[in-house]
């Protein structure tokens, strides 16, 4: 989402339209408000939706289908006698008095309910979306969307902008931290779970960025030429997983082209795809400033002007009274608003705010932190910390104060403010977590020290004086730009190489938003991928770093060895004028890339250790009307850990796919020699490939390899299933 474009103030005559939606000019109501059909809650939201429709005037559906200029901006002011705009909005549409029809009080809340420093509003600042994908947890994705619709409606809100679903085809892509990772079956699945947790909050829930936004660079322009059969394998497959199973009620629309066509007026993606062929009944709302045009966008399936009302305002109307637009396309648009609306709850209970639980919400950020960090490197048994460690020395990061987190509209506002010296909406923030200080409380007997390695020759220096090394190293990412390279920025790698060369124990803790590269990975026993940790992301660090929590996390990306082993060994930076980008990559995206081109990732998708190890056996299959996948997983270590279970397929010769796609997984926790049956249930449309020519999913005949075990490139077991 755009945060930075200036937006015109809203008109005198905007307003006043606004204020008409209120006044005697309207038709007068016959019976009580309480009274009227539609307010009766025990129909269902479509039989509310076709009792209320009729009772609009054209200047109500106009109004309902776009929202206030410069809301993000936090200086627009609702109408006079509608709701007033709830602190820290980035949408708003007024509410019809007349009608009992709310407004929507639209927040950004990727990973957690943005500016709420605005009011001196706490919202939890959780982990990037990265984390949580690394964690493989259907049910923490639940939980952390079940906080983000609580903390939403506390803080006045009732409609989310979260989900991002577009997959990992770059990891220099500037957003990935916001979004699940490479794999479609992995993030739709997570999507989905979180988008229940915040519509189980009756706050609406939103999936975006609707399609293919996969690069920061020449986003609002950017044309993605990709042919079907790829799109709905690849990008369009995570929504459509996501969308299915989460029954959210709103969709983004994204900046960019597909095929020729904006996004937001796109109709094989709007109208043909997600209306039509995944039967998605909610609205469709454009990325902010995405919109484009009245009647094309209108008519390609377009729902929801954000922000403002230069299309969706007079010019739709004008469109709907020339017939460019049929009154039944306008009646849809509004009818899926309300529908969302009723769904929610929105027509049956006042907004009230309340202080959130922020106990409950540093839990939960906490168990993301913990879950989803990925120990990448452990050799020796460097980790966890023990009491042989008497001295240890943390370096850079600035670990002394904070953790980091991401930029762009996706930004939290920390308790406290920044952890340094730093202000403005472009800032590098750390969150106040400081890695130093909980370390000190776990290894009390410990000296441990720190310093901000500014200068490398002075860390390696005080290197070889303690018996361990931590260096912090960090790679910032935000919305609105692309990273440059894979590689750690202001020469933190130098850094690295000089402190484990004077300490051989020495670890890496990362804190990134994407994959880096590590030219010194040879130089050190231990790295330790902990993401944007959030608000608790030092208590997080801490655990994992001494043995209070074992680690159990897996890549939910690839990270390169180099970045000319990827696709594109240059991240598209396309000419002024027409940019355009063929992902000629098709079908092998991340995993699959490497897979099919017999290349060696630095580490691998589903890669990650733990402080215990993992045996599997017996891998059996069975096909009804769903795949049946069993084997035995045996905990051969001395800790009590969890381990995630990964499944994979090869699909028949002859289908054109890649070696092998995900189609499951399992967090399993076992004690020390434990074994258990783990059971997976496969939909077989995991194990389909979509036909272009008859617009679906088939299943070829033919023989499948069933896979199992802790990586994309480690899975020990394999079974052969013939599919008749």
């Amino acid at each position: 989402m755009k945060r930075n474009a200036k937006h015109k103030p809203l008109s005198p005559g905007a307003i006043l339209a606004f204020g008409l939606l209120g006044s005697s000019l309207l038709p007068a109501q016959e019976k009580p408000l309480s009274s009227q059909a539609w307010m009766n809650s025990s129909l269902t939201p479509e039989a509310r939706t076709a009792l209320l429709l009729p009772q609009m005037t054209l200047d109500e559906k106009i109004a309902v289908v776009h929202g206030l200029d410069d809301v993000d901006h936090g200086t627009a002011v609702a109408p006079a006698g509608h709701a007033k705009i709830a602190s820290g909005a980035v949408g708003y549409v007024p509410d019809i008095p007349r009608l009992g029809i709310p407004a929507l009080q639209i927040a950004d809340a990727a990973v957690g309910v943005t500016k709420g420093a605005w009011s001196a509003r706490y919202s939890t600042p959780l982990p990037s979306a990265l984390c949580e994908a690394s964690a493989w947890d259907n049910d923490l994705s639940f939980e952390k969307g079940a906080l983000l619709g609580r903390e939403l409606k506390d803080a006045g809100f009732n409609m989310s902008l979260a989900g991002g679903t577009n997959i990992a085809r770059d990891p220099r892509n500037g957003r990935n931290f916001e979004y699940l990772g490479e794999d479609p079956v992995l993030a739709g699945t997570l999507v989905g779970q979180a988008g229940r947790g915040v519509q189980s909050q009756g706050v609406i829930g939103d999936i975006k960025h609707f399609a293919v936004n996969d690069q920061e660079t020449d986003r609002t322009t950017l044309n993605v030429v990709m042919d079907r059969r790829t799109l709905r394998e690849t990008d369009m497959l995570a929504f459509e997983i996501g969308i299915k199973s989460s029954g959210v009620d709103s969709v983004m629309c994204a900046y960019n082209k597909y095929n020729g066509d904006y996004a937001c007026e796109s109709p094989e993606l709007l109208r043909d795809v997600l209306k039509r062929d995944l039967g998605f009944k909610g609205f469709v709302i454009s990325d902010w400033g995405a919109t484009h045009t009245a009647v094309k966008a209108a008519n390609a399936g377009l729902d929801m002007q954000m922000p403002g009302n230069k299309w969706f305002g007079e010019p739709l109307k004008q469109a709907v009274l020339h017939g460019e637009v049929s009154q039944a396309r306008l009646d849809d648009m509004v009818s899926r608003i309300l529908r969302a609306e009723f769904a929610a709850g929105l027509f049956d209970r006042k907004p009230t705010t309340q202080v959130s639980d922020i106990e409950a919400g540093m839990a939960t950020a906490q168990r993301i932190a913990e879950e989803g960090a990925v120990l990448l490197k452990n050799d020796h048994a460097q980790l966890p910390l023990t009491a042989k460690a008497r001295t240890i020395l943390l370096v850079g990061g600035h670990a002394d104060v904070g953790v980091l987190t991401g930029g762009g509209s996706s930004r939290v506002d920390g308790p406290g403010g920044n952890a340094i010296p730093a202000t403005g909406d472009r800032a590098i923030t750390y969150l106040r977590s400081s890695p130093l200080k909980e370390l000190q409380a776990r290894m009390p007997d410990t000296t441990i020290r720190f310093d901000s390695g500014d200068d490398p020759a002075k860390a390696a220096e005080l290197a070889k004086t303690v018996d361990v090394a931590i260096v912090f190293a960090t790679q910032y990412s935000r919305e609105d730009r692309d990273l440059v390279d894979l590689s750690l920025p202001d020469r933190q790698d130098a850094l690295i190489a000089a402190v484990a060369t004077a300490n051989p124990h020495t670890v890496v803790v990362l804190e990134t938003g994407d994959p880096v590269t590590m030219p010194w990975l040879g130089k050190v026993p231990a790295v330790l991928e902990a993401w944007y940790p959030g608000i608790h992301g030092a208590q997080a660090i801490a655990n994992l770093l001494t043995g209070a929590v074992s680690p159990s996390g897996k890549l939910a990306i690839s990270f390169p060895a180099a970045e000319a082993d990827l696709p594109h060994a240059k991240l598209f930076d396309t000419p002024k004028g027409a940019p355009e980008v063929h992902y000629t990559e098709g079908l092998k995206v991340g995993y699959k890339w490497y897979d099919a081109e017999g290349k060696h990732p630095l580490f691998a998708f589903g890669h990650g250790l733990s402080y215990s190890s993992f045996a599997y056996s017996g891998l059996k299959t069975a096909m009804s009307d769903k795949l049946h996948v069993s084997f035995t997983l045996t905990n051969t270590g001395n800790v009590a850990a969890t381990e995630i279970a990964e499944v994979y397929a090869t699909l028949p010769d002859g289908t054109g796919e890649p070696p092998r796609r995900l189609i499951g997984w399992r967090r399993v926790k076992l004690a020390p020699k434990q074994s258990q049956e783990v059971e997976i249930m496969v939909d077989p449309m995991l194990l389909s490939v979509f036909d272009a020519a008859k617009n679906g999913w088939s299943l070829t005949p033919g023989r499948y390899v069933i896979h199992a075990g802790g990586s994309s490139q480690s899975l020990p077991l394999e079974a052969e299933l013939k599919v008749k």
